[in-house]
């Protein structure tokens, strides 16, 4: 599992900005902190929870200088419409490949909603150098993150 000061592998996906275009992680590097959002599926309550409460703290993110990224195995397609439904200002990567989720260890299955090899619901903030400055999976991806911890560690990147 990628951790606290690995080499963030790089993502090629696809960016669902209100478009549908190539994206590379490399790309994204040297300008500030990227923050990694890893998320289930859109669409399903604590995701959306997840994004929204992303999307209330996003001018701190960008006064901090940071990028901030959700990206789940969902299609660039239905995260558009995701990012519409909830006014989502900050971009969306479609990995549905599997690739980033696999290079990142967090693969999981979630039955009872009948999804299959999505991603664990995970945080990760990446330097300017392409170190992973901050890393957090949850036990269990109903839970979220601790956004003032995650936004102390954007600060410190």
């Amino acid at each position: 599992m990628v951790s606290t000061g690995d080499t963030a592998p790089d993502i090629s996906a696809t960016i669902a900005n209100g478009e549908v275009e190539d994206f590379e992680l490399s790309d994204h590097l040297g300008d500030g902190p990227v923050v990694l959002a890893f998320f289930p599926g859109a669409f399903t309550p604590p995701c959306s929870n997840e994004m929204v409460a992303l999307q209330e703290h996003l001018g701190d993110f960008h006064d901090a200088g940071a990028t901030v990224l959700g990206l789940s195995a969902d299609s660039a397609f239905s995260l558009n419409s995701f990012r519409d439904e909830h006014g989502l200002e900050f971009d969306l990567l479609s990995d549905m490949g599997r690739s980033a989720i696999q290079d990142y260890d967090l693969e999981i299955d979630i039955e009872d909603l009948g999804l299959l090899g999505v991603s664990n619901r995970a945080v990760f903030v990446v330097d300017d150098d392409g170190e992973v400055a901050y890393s957090w999976v949850a036990d269990d991806p109903t839970n979220e993150p601790d956004y003032e911890e995650l936004l102390d560690a954007v600060k410190s990147a």
